[in-house]
């Protein structure tokens, strides 16, 4: 089944409401025209960290937030997507802990990637270590085996504790694959839609590499991966931070992929008041993407926009994005860094704070996401123009909090009479029904402080034009009866 060209939400299974019965009903009651496109609920799973993103199991809901039912109770209505860390899981997981018991005699140890399947003797070689691309100061953890007493050695890519939370999955090993068709089939029996390939970048470790989308060795596993998938009516979302050239690649092989480019290119057009960048960006980025402006990581930067952003410039944004009181990730991997030593990974903050809560500008930059080809995600802070949250920060010592809050219902309905919030919900209505973006895209001629973009189909057209001076978005667009129409968003 294609993916459906409307909008979709994405939010955590407790953030609207409390959990996923809550989720549904506030889908229902509020947005039931609005995202037509489907809904990506990030990992209802039971986990152990990372808020969902280090999962015990796929064929489990956690309790707090509801059941499988749940999940099916919003498929009836919306196409739901999940996510797949097909990369690691828990070290608090069934399989794990059965590892850390028995070590070597486990049924469960060839899941994992003891330091032996990669040097012989299982001792890392420094020169090894420093060519790959680390998302912590080593890629691997040690632990102790109840049974024997000895230590094992784990490959463990993600992580901030050590030894990590995170276990990385051996992908060669046969009873990993058997575990990912048997996640699957589960999926598909509860009506997910599409499944997204979390940190799949990562699943390949060969000596001599970054370890980091490690061609072909990438594709093979992809390929096996949507075979898998097709089997069981599953769409694929590889989900890959990196130069964008691996991204053109991935979309040349047919794959659906995230635009992380735009989310900073539009930010920085309405910071600079220029839509120079925007406009060369938009004629020649693949159409087979999901958009997005932000979300549950924040803002990408690097290395998602190595070679196409410019350092001094990325450094001014960053500094006002900060001094609105965005945090910032950090890149650790020295190659990975821009030029001068600049290691933004992602900003931080809620993009109607960066965009200091400018209603307009904010409203402008959604026009822009909203007529970019590809299918557009709206994350739930976005969704009700959210501002940044110093608390949850503060209680939960984790930057990324800053756009990770929960709303009660109260809250949703106070940002509901919110006039940003009702002008978006109208610009989605737009987006979801008119047919010409079913059509074809181009992007118009325009002086460098203006953005005009433009769909066509059959006897349907509209024009978005913007004045980057003012923030003022207007679509000319043609009716059923060939009427032109002027919608001020």
């Amino acid at each position: 089944m294609p993916q459906k060209n409307q909008v979709q939400l994405i939010t955590y299974p407790d953030s609207l409401g409390g959990d996923l019965k809550s989720l549904n009903q506030v889908l229902l009651t509020y947005f039931s025209d609005i995202f037509k496109g489907g809904i990506h609920i990030l990992p209802p799973f039971p986990s152990s960290g990372d808020r969902g993103f280090a999962p015990l199991t796929y064929l489990e809901i956690e309790p707090t937030f509801g059941t499988w039912e749940d999940i099916k109770a919003i498929g009836q209505h919306y196409d739901v997507l999940v996510d797949l860390m097909v990369n690691h899981i828990s070290r608090k997981s069934t399989y794990f802990q059965d590892f850390l018991k028995h070590g070597r005699k486990s049924e469960y140890a060839d899941l994992f990637i003891t330091l032996d399947k990669i040097w012989d003797d299982g001792k890392p070689v420094q020169e090894d270590v420093d060519k790959i691309f680390l998302r912590r100061p080593r890629p691997y953890s040690t632990f102790h085996i109840e049974e024997t007493g000895a230590e094992e050695t784990v490959w463990t890519t993600f992580g901030k504790e050590d030894p990590s939370e995170q276990i990385d999955l051996d992908i060669k090993s046969e009873k990993v694959k058997q575990l990912l068709t048997e996640f699957f089939a589960n999926f598909s029996r509860n009506n997910v839609k599409t499944v997204r390939l979390d940190a799949v970048g990562f699943v390949i470790k060969k000596l001599g590499t970054s370890c980091f989308f490690v061609e072909p060795d990438i594709y093979k596993f992809l390929d096996w991966m949507k075979e898998m998938a097709d089997s069981q009516g599953i769409q694929l979302l590889p989900e890959v931070h990196a130069h964008f050239q691996i991204q053109n690649k991935l979309a040349e092989r047919g794959y659906w992929i995230y635009d992380f480019i735009l989310p900073y290119t539009i930010l920085e057009t309405m910071l600079n008041n220029s839509s120079e960048k925007l406009c060369d960006y938009l004629k020649v980025r693949p159409s087979k993407q999901f958009t997005m402006l932000d979300c549950h990581d924040g803002i990408p930067v690097l290395p998602d926009l190595a070679d196409v952003v410019d350092t001094k410039a990325a450094r001014k944004v960053v500094d006002l994005c900060v001094e609105r009181g965005s945090t910032l990730s950090l890149i650790v991997s020295d190659e990975h860094k821009g030029d001068g030593g600049f290691d933004v990974h992602q900003i931080g903050g809620t993009y109607y704070s960066v965009l200091g809560h400018d209603d307009d500008a904010y409203i402008a930059s959604r026009a822009i996401q909203f007529f970019a080809p590809g299918i557009p995600q709206v994350y739930y802070v976005g969704l009700l123009a959210g501002e940044n949250d110093d608390e949850a920060v503060k209680v939960t010592g984790e930057n990324r909090a800053m756009n990770r809050h929960n709303y009660t219902m109260h809250e949703i309905e106070a940002s509901l009479q919110k006039n940003v919030v009702q002008r978006l919900l109208k610009l989605i209505r737009f987006r979801n029904e008119y047919p010409a973006f079913n059509g074809d895209f181009n992007v118009l001629e325009s002086a460098t402080d203006e953005v005009r973009l433009t769909w066509h189909k059959d006897s349907y057209s509209c024009t978005l034009f913007i004045d980057l001076k003012t923030k003022r978005t207007v679509i000319d667009y043609l009716g059923n009866n060939g009427e032109m129409n002027q919608y001020f968003v």
